[in-house]
């Protein structure tokens, strides 16, 4: 089954789909080797990764193109990422979609800020009109190749118009053809609930740790009624902790010995790159040195 129906499968199934967030190809290896379905890609872990920079529009097209392409041939899951603005107006709506689709991505979400966009979760966002974002929505959807390609659009209003404009901007976008709806940073549970009650549309919610959104479990949110849960930042988080502390131990102590028992083993690690299968094809495609002893009888 292709990646793009497999995500729609997933989404449109009774139980809410959870997404973690990954930043490269090992985390979403690690990923899918933990049992996860599918995965999300977004530009602020891309950013920080590729650039150490926030995320404030900084990352090129070409560059997040690359990053998710690597992604999505590291795994067999599908990807689901970050489409931004659309990387500007109508034209590079267009080139943005027929990019993430020969990168191999199941699905693909645009977003209703002004560019240079920020992290939802960020203040200072503004908003374009809903007439421009509708119009973005319908040439994603005559662009995509694959009609399975599963389009999301996300509103940032409820930070900038207020939630009930919000709520009345996910259902205009998803009456222009998107098939789920995301508004972005809901600031508490009571909103949570308003949305997926007035919001006709598969609801997709984000909890980002210490956002501006209330951590909640994926029970809970698939109560409030919730789709799809996405958990952009918590690898990455959890990742520059570990890293920290290592590196904290290391130049205090000047080793690692401290540390060694949170540490993935080198064998364990490999195994999570798929060694063995690196290791058949080499076995099955070279061929025996077999040495050429003609010379020596000259």
């Amino acid at each position: 089954m292709k990646k793009t129906m497999r995500l729609r499968k997933l989404i449109e199934d009774e139980t809410i789909l959870v997404m973690p967030g990954v930043f490269d190809s090992i985390s979403a290896l690690l990923a899918e080797k933990a049992g996860f379905e599918s995965i999300i890609s977004g530009g602020y872990p891309t950013a920080a990764t590729r650039l150490g920079k926030p995320d404030l529009s900084l990352v090129t097209l070409t560059e997040m193109v690359d990053h998710v392409r690597n992604i999505a041939e590291a795994v067999d899951i599908p990807v689901f990422v970050d489409g931004d603005t659309g990387h500007g107006e109508l034209l590079n709506v267009r080139r943005t979609i027929r990019e993430f689709e020969k990168a191999g991505v199941a699905g693909i979400f645009i977003e209703d800020q002004v560019f240079p966009k920020r992290c939802g979760h960020m203040d200072g966002k503004q908003v374009v009109s809903a007439e421009e974002m509708v119009a973005k929505i319908k040439v994603v959807l005559d662009t995509r190749i694959d009609q399975d390609l599963v389009v999301m659009a996300r509103t940032d209003a409820r930070a900038v118009k207020g939630l009930d404009e919000a709520i009345r901007r996910a259902n205009l976008y998803y009456e222009a053809g998107a098939d789920m709806v995301f508004v972005e940073a809901p600031q508490s549970v009571s909103e949570m609930w308003k949305i997926t009650a007035e919001v006709d549309a598969p609801n997709f919610a984000n909890m980002v740790e210490g956002g501006k959104t209330p951590q909640m479990s994926c029970i809970e949110l698939a109560h409030i009624g919730y789709d799809v849960v996405a958990f952009p930042l918590s690898a990455l988080l959890a990742a520059a902790f570990s890293i920290s502390s290592v590196f904290k131990v290391l130049i205090e102590t000047g080793s690692t010995g401290k540390f060694h028992h949170k540490m993935m083993q080198f064998d364990d690690f490999n195994q999570v790159l798929h060694i063995e299968s690196f290791e058949k094809f080499l076995k099955d495609y070279q061929a025996p040195l077999i040495r050429d002893d003609t010379s020596l009888r000259r």
